[in-house]
């Protein structure tokens, strides 16, 4: 079986982060690992609190992962500081990690930061340069690129901007309010569209965890980049139309929408 590490803060109501992380890595048929980044106090409706693992403890997560069970694939999601973020880049460069997916997390659905601002640069110049994919969305784009993004050609003119700065292929997801659902993947100074059919579902929280996760397991089960893009954005329609509705605010997708194990049956 093949593996993937998440390194990623913990979501207390299971629809975003290291939770979303791991349903989605089981489904899609890959050993789930993790180092856990932060701990979130949150709901559907907003995120209460951040306590941020200590640097040295995460190095601890990070270094018993690879030293016992290598991983396939590695998905970075919410990293709160710039201190933690240079651990992460020192170990992933380390052991020489592989098939490594950035999930530039700056805010929760609901809007709270999940990033100090001195740690945005830490992200660029630490993670990036060893990515195989950054998967930013429109606001985080917006932010990275210091431009705003508001139609297809700003798509195309950010992407490039990123991929070219810093050497990596960049998945920029166009489903806050451009574009409908196609994302942008820019990748060795070629740009591919994937369109994507929209879903009315309100309830979105954890779906760009859910997509780089997703990203990462094919990646690690030997799909190519571009393949990998199309079965994860497969998989996250799939999740989206089955239409959970959990919470009172933005609620979390289903993740296990095609779990038929009869372990599943309900009474």
């Amino acid at each position: 079986m093949k593996t993937a590490l998440t390194i990623a803060g913990s979501d207390s109501c299971g629809g975003a982060g290291i939770q979303a992380d791991i349903k989605t890595m089981t489904m899609n048929g890959v050993y789930a690992m993790s180092a856990i980044t932060a701990l979130t106090a949150q709901n559907t409706t907003g995120v209460r609190g951040v306590l941020e693992s200590d640097p040295e403890f995460l190095k601890d997560q990070i270094d018993a992962v690879f030293e016992d069970i290598f991983p396939d694939a590695v998905k970075i999601g919410m990293v709160y500081s710039a201190e933690n973020i240079k651990v992460i880049s020192d170990r992933l460069k380390y052991f020489k990690a592989k098939n490594i997916v950035v999930d530039p997390v700056m805010a929760a659905t609901s809007g709270p930061s999940l990033i100090n601002t001195d740690a945005v640069s830490a992200l660029t110049e630490e993670l990036f340069p060893i990515a195989a994919v950054v998967t930013p969305n429109i606001p985080e784009a917006e932010i990275l690129c210091g431009m705003s993004v508001t139609d297809k050609e700003n798509m195309i003119k950010a992407a490039k901007m990123l991929s070219d700065n810093y050497g990596c292929a960049v998945l920029l997801k166009g489903g806050h309010s451009i574009n409908d659902a196609n994302d942008l993947l820019y990748a060795n100074g070629e740009y591919r569209w994937f369109k994507g059919r929209h879903i009315d579902n309100p309830n979105t929280h954890g779906t760009g965890c859910t997509l780089s996760s997703a990203i990462a397991c094919n990646l690690a089960k030997g799909f190519d980049l571009y393949e990998s893009v199309q079965r994860a954005k497969d998989y996250i329609s799939n999740a989206l139309a089955a239409q959970l509705s959990l919470g009172k605010g933005s609620g979390p997708i289903q993740h296990n929408f095609d779990l038929n194990s009869r372990f599943a049956v309900e009474a």
